[in-house]
């Protein structure tokens, strides 16, 4: 490879021959990293796919504080499995599907939301053991091996009633479907899942903890520069690492926020790197909060 752009990987070098409009929006647009800790998960993830159909199917949660990437983990898990139609028998199988608990979760909202993802027509007056019926009848029509809930923790937005009927539907489903779940959700899930005893024991449990100052968050930011289209190598001091971490507060979308401001500066600016100085004058605008949510 060319030396002078070594410092990139093959896909940010090739917009490098993009107008600076382009390679803005390709840094503003959201980008999947293969970072050790994302593919930690993904990999016992993928998993759960291939094992074998029986009683008490293994579960993964996922916890994490908000912006450190579960949603995104999760897309790229779907993504991984996505249906596929077979001409030859006419069936659409579906091995993951991912829903999102709804706001104020009770029985017939959590069927209704998963009928309306599953893409079956809903009669108003259906009951709740019609609803369930259908939902049981599409996902095992389809192969549904493993379900995944993002946003589990809305569960505790219900009465003490409520979650303890949606939790009862988990784990009904997974008994009688046979298929493994899996939860994502802020560190509130622990106590959202810890509701009911029997479900709880079956979820492996992984955190993502916030970043802090060790190999790992090194070899995040060597990712997000070498995916970032600039001319030039950054090549950031310890002090400057330590700053990053201490304004992003270690959330994985902050990091992110602040990486890319810093490269559209040095575009705009025709520095074309991401410089100590740069780093040391950074400061949040005004809606970064709305902007890390």
């Amino acid at each position: 490879m060319n030396t002078e752009i070594s410092h990139l990987t093959a896909n940010a070098a090739a917009l490098l021959g993009e107008a600076d409009k382009q390679r803005i929006r390709a840094i503003r647009s959201r980008r999947w990293l293969v970072y050790p800790r994302a593919k930690q998960v993904l990999d016992r993830l993928n998993l759960l796919v291939d094992h074998p159909r029986g009683t008490r199917m293994p579960s993964i949660a996922i916890y994490g504080d908000s912006g450190m990437g579960k949603t995104m983990i999760m897309k790229r898990f779907r993504d991984q499995h996505p249906p596929s139609f077979n001409s030859l028998t006419g069936r659409l199988k579906t091995p993951v599907l991912a829903m999102e608990m709804t706001s104020r979760p009770g029985e017939r909202r959590f069927y209704a939301e998963l009928l309306t993802l599953l893409g079956a027509p809903q009669r108003p007056r259906a009951d709740i053991a019609q609803m369930e019926q259908a939902a049981l009848r599409i996902m095992e029509a389809i192969g549904v091996q493993v379900l995944v809930i993002d946003e589990v923790h809305n569960i505790l937005a219900g009465t003490y009633r409520e979650q303890r009927i949606v939790l009862n539907t988990l784990r009904f489903l997974s008994n009688r479907l046979r298929i493994s779940l899996v939860c994502f959700g802020v560190n509130d899930a622990r106590e959202a899942i810890g509701g009911d005893v029997q479900l709880a024991r079956r979820f492996e449990q992984f955190t993502l903890s916030r970043w802090v100052a060790n190999e790992q968050f090194e070899i995040l930011v060597a990712l997000i520069l070498r995916n970032t289209p600039l001319r030039h190598p950054s090549v950031l001091t310890a002090k400057s690492l330590r700053r990053i971490l201490q304004i992003s507060e270690g959330i994985t979308a902050n990091i992110f926020h602040i990486i890319n401001s810093l490269a559209i500066e040095a575009i705009e600016s025709g520095k074309e790197r991401i410089t100590d100085e740069a780093i040391e004058k950074w400061e949040p605008e005004f809606d970064a909060e709305a902007a890390f949510a």
